[in-house]
């Protein structure tokens, strides 16, 4: 019996699931509406470039108006995306290419001019061309970078720039980033640059010559590959992710640094904003997604479920819930006010506009809860909540919170470390052994690390919510809970001993942000990487693992989740009650 059951275990442990449910109902996969190349044979990956999903609707008449774009090898498609409505006809593509000596690497659409009869389509390659390609008049076609006279390295990001038709930023892994305009052409020498700007660990030079021609900019981030980039919802920010493990976020037009991180270890290798523009998210080597306020320039929670390199994070602005009006108008148990707390009334068509009122000063509460989502080489797609007892740590919830895992060295035995982040333990940097000196002022609630902003915001609610708040936070989704803490106390306890040498001989001055930021032991326990226990460590709502290879697309659709892995399979996961 117990044999056959370990067998049962193990074997469920592997199987790959086809549907999931989170507090707002059951996600689906829908086999029928699943892409791929028309043969649907899986694709041998081994050394290929990622596999990428690109999105863009026509507004066509016919009320089917979505396209999608993928690339799986040498080759790119372009079909109507039925989604959640029909099944997907693969033997009709809009578009297919196959390239010869170079492979396509990433792609995006142009949102602003896209019509039923034309869209403009960029697609990178790892040889460092840019083509701009209209899948649907198919003859018109422009190549960029075509001599390789500017970049010889793999492109590893394309974007067009928010609100402009013809201003398009490329990446590159070589770590330099360059602005191209689809109307000028790339010159037959290569460019001569005028230093424009020069900051820490970046320069910006723009183009010299008698005429206009590409680039306009080049950028220099960071050092080694700059993996991804993201503007922000507005457009005027940009967050880029770098194998050097640095989060660094520009002003667009200025080309000024606004802010920078650290990932625990390793390369950071991909980044998002929430729908309002107030965080960032990123994922990465150490197995950790990281949330990084935009105001306070600081990280105020990191989360642990994947076990191997995260390779896409997003939000979904359609499940991130405000929820204004009193609370407390509710009555019921702690599990009826959690789910009203985390999901409002009000859904995502104006979740911007309410998200930008929770910092006013108006007297009405309002419950934030932010969605996103994160997938990677573990094959695994974890979904994540960040919720008020995260954001606002300042308020009085946060001095009840002593059963979450939440702390700092005072509060820990002697000697315990925090929970270990990697995947080998290894990777593990501990502060045993740290003195209390180390870790907060006293006087800061404990689950603080770093003093906040927010702290303007405690006066604005009633201690009644506040106390209601407390009784239900132990059911928050997003903390892992003291329990499970104790469970992996032996093994912790080991593991953290691995880097305990690194742990700093007096008190770290938290603002001081040192020069040298290549040495990640001088970063740690800085405002640039906190210490494992200094910050909130999220636990996922859902962990699951949903294909054979690992994945690489993660998309939030109104009605649905679309995923994709190296295999070329391009799965949409119908949302619940869709």
């Amino acid at each position: 019996m117990s044999k056959m059951a370990a067998e049962g275990g193990g074997k469920e442990m592997n199987e790959i699931k086809s549907q999931f449910t989170t507090r707002e109902g059951v996600y689906k996969l829908l086999t029928h509406s699943e892409y791929s190349r028309p043969n649907r044979v899986p694709f041998n990956s081994q050394g290929s470039n990622p596999v990428k999903v690109s999105f863009v609707n026509v507004n066509d008449q016919s009320g089917n108006g979505d396209r999608v774009c993928f690339n799986v090898g040498r080759e790119i498609y372009f079909y109507i995306y039925k989604g959640v409505r029909k099944a997907a006809d693969l033997s009709k593509p809009i578009d297919k290419r196959i390239y010869k000596g170079t492979q396509p690497t990433c792609h995006d659409f142009n949102h602003l001019t896209a019509t039923a009869e034309s869209v403009s389509l960029l697609v990178g390659f790892s040889a460092g061309q840019v083509q701009l390609i209209d899948p649907i008049k198919k003859e018109t076609s422009k190549l960029f970078n075509e001599e390789r006279l500017i970049d010889k390295s793999r492109v590893t990001c394309v974007k067009w720039v928010p609100g402009s038709e013809s201003l398009f930023l490329v990446a590159h892994s070589s770590g330099n980033m360059y602005l191209y305009n689809v109307e000028h052409t790339c010159g037959t020498t290569a460019p001569h640059y005028q230093l424009l700007k020069q900051g820490e660990n970046y320069t910006v030079h723009t183009c010299k010559s008698k005429s206009t021609r590409n680039p306009l900019l080049k950028w220099t981030v960071g050092e080694g590959a700059l993996n991804e980039f993201a503007f922000s919802p507005d457009g005027k920010f940009l967050a880029c992710a770098s194998q050097d493990g640095f989060l660094r976020v520009f002003n667009f037009d200025s080309v000024e640094l606004h802010g920078t991180m650290k990932s625990y270890f390793g390369g950071l290798l991909c980044v998002c904003w929430s729908p309002d523009g107030k965080y960032i998210v990123t994922g990465g080597e150490d197995d950790l997604v990281t949330v990084w306020s935009f105001l306070d320039c600081r990280v105020i929670a990191r989360g642990h479920g994947h076990k191997s390199w995260v390779s896409v994070v997003a939000f979904d602005p359609y499940t991130t819930s405000v929820e204004e009006g009193d609370p407390m108008e509710f009555s019921g148990s702690d599990e009826d006010f959690q789910d009203q707390i985390q999901f409002g009334r009000d859904r995502a068509n104006s979740t911007q506009s309410r998200l930008s009122k929770r910092n006013s000063t108006d007297s009405r509460p309002v419950s934030v809860t932010y969605r996103f989502g994160s997938v990677g080489q573990d094959t695994q797609l974890c979904l994540w909540d960040l919720t008020e007892d995260i954001l606002f740590p300042h308020l009085p919830l946060s001095r009840t919170r002593t059963h979450t895992n939440v702390m700092n060295a005072t509060s820990l035995p002697a000697g315990s470390g925090g929970t270990n982040p990697g995947s080998n333990g290894n990777n593990s940097i501990s502060s045993s052994g740290s003195t209390p000196g180390n870790s907060l002022p006293p006087q800061l609630p404990r689950s603080n690390s770093l003093p906040h902003s927010a702290a303007a915001n405690a006066n604005s609610k009633s201690s009644t919510v506040d106390s209601a708040i407390a009784s239900g936070v132990s059911k928050f989704a997003t903390l892992s809970l003291h329990d499970r803490k104790e469970r992996h106390h032996e093994k912790d306890h080991k593991r953290n001993h691995s880097m305990g040498h690194i742990t700093s001989k007096s008190s770290d001055k938290l603002n001081l942000v040192t020069k040298t930021k290549t040495d990640p032991a001088k970063t740690l326990g800085t405002p640039l990487c906190p210490r494992m226990e200094d910050v909130p460590l999220l636990e996922p709502l859902i962990c699951k693992k949903i294909a054979h290879e690992r994945l690489a697309v993660l998309i939030f659709l109104e009605d649905c989740i679309v995923t994709a892995c190296q295999e070329g399979f391009i799965c949409t996961w119908a949302r619940p009650g869709k």
